[in-house]
């Protein structure tokens, strides 16, 4: 069987992760398949790993607007990958009405919540949603497999698109084995102090429905009062989410002694910034399943997490939960942590434990496995 692997969107963050991972990990002739080829922006190409199976695909089109991109995947992209694959794997949710025989992905759950679209207004991101909150259910309904990272993910896009009729799978993300530590022994606050704080991370995107500003607010109440605690902030920003964040930050923290922004890391720098703080917070109101997330477990970390979309499954009763929208909530979930040692060792222990089946070699295996499946049901005529 030949897959095609429509990247096209693929362009960065996690999306890029998981598509370099899954297939450094995988044994795609181990299920049946005996090419891979993949269509992605040059820059993503460049990033996957030189496999006799796998193989790249260029085109002008996808170094363009995101207009032209578009045109391509549902005009031009149909022909090429009938000509080229058996069955096409759809990263991005979003296939063109002339491709048939695919596997749609779920990895923005944005286009399936519509109060968290409506956060970004009449702005061309808001926009964007909108059109994809129109066409990837459309793909959905066609798609002759389904596949999920999460439970949640799942059952969230199956009331949306409860006329799904392919093949559906669960298939989490792994976690990359440089993140992995065992967790520290924890030590009370009173050994923490105004110069050497307890430090926070929270490694993100700025972005509206990430909440930043809440937890900024939670921790420099918590400074209040007496605690020892900083919070520092790493990752890209979405503009105008960064101009509301330094306004807060002005407000309520202006010479920056509890707070810091310390904006994007490259990928590789990013273990060693797990494995330096002492705690770690997440405050996301919409996700599909956040590698985030995964990634502080498996740095031995004691975690306050947002408690909506699909953190408690991934966290199970492991962190110490809050309503990201509510501060007071924020700042009762932080104090918890940070104020009891032996409850953050209980987390840290309890959440790295869970954190150990998640890898790329056994998300590899269920994804393709699923992929093949689908195609040997595509090839017998049995699904659309």
């Amino acid at each position: 069987m030949r897959l095609g692997i429509d990247a096209s969107n693929i362009r960065g963050g996690g999306g890029v992760t998981h598509l370099v991972s899954v297939l450094s990990a995988a044994d795609p002739e181990a299920h049946g398949i005996e090419r891979v080829v993949t269509w992605a922006p040059r820059a993503t190409l460049e990033q996957l790993p030189a496999r006799p199976w796998l193989e790249a695909r260029a085109s002008s089109a996808l170094e363009g607007s995101a207009a032209r991109r578009l045109l391509w995947q549902r005009y031009a992209f149909p022909r090429v990958a009938r000509a080229e694959a058996d069955l096409t794997w759809v990263l991005g949710g979003n296939a063109g009405d002339g491709l048939r025989g695919f596997v749609a992905m779920s990895q923005n759950m944005l286009a399936f919540e519509p109060a968290e679209r409506a956060r970004y207004g009449a702005s061309p991101v808001g926009l964007r949603l909108a059109l994809l909150a129109r066409a990837q259910p459309r793909t959905f309904r066609r798609a002759a497999g389904a596949l999920f990272l999460t439970r949640y993910a799942r059952d969230v896009v199956a009331r949306r698109v409860p006329e799904l009729t392919g093949r559906v799978a669960v298939v989490p993300h792994g976690v990359d084995p440089r993140f992995r530590r065992a967790p520290r022994a924890q030590r009370p606050l009173s050994s923490y102090s105004a110069q050497a704080p307890f430090r926070l991370l929270y490694v993100s995107i700025v972005d509206v429905y990430k909440h930043p500003w809440n937890l900024a607010e939670a921790v420099v109440r918590l400074h209040a009062r007496g605690a020892p605690v900083a919070l520092d902030l790493v990752g890209p920003a979405y503009g105008p989410a960064l101009a509301r964040l330094r306004d807060v930050l002005s407000r309520i923290d202006p010479s920056g002694r509890c707070v810091t922004y310390r904006g994007p890391l490259p990928f590789d720098e990013l273990p060693a910034a797990y494995h330096a703080a002492d705690g770690f917070a997440f405050a996301s109101s919409c996700e599909n399943m956040p590698n985030i997330v995964l990634e502080a477990m498996a740095a031995g970390l004691p975690i306050a997490s947002s408690r909506r979309g699909p953190m408690p499954e991934i966290l199970g009763e492991d962190a110490s939960f809050f309503d990201p929208e509510d501060v007071d909530q924020a700042t009762a979930a932080l104090g918890r942590l940070v104020e009891d040692h032996a409850l953050r060792e209980r987390l840290a222990r309890a959440a790295h434990a869970r954190s150990l089946p998640f890898t790329w070699g056994r998300c590899a295996s269920e994804t393709f496995a699923f992929l093949a499946e689908v195609g040997r049901h595509v090839a017998g005529g049995r699904a659309p």
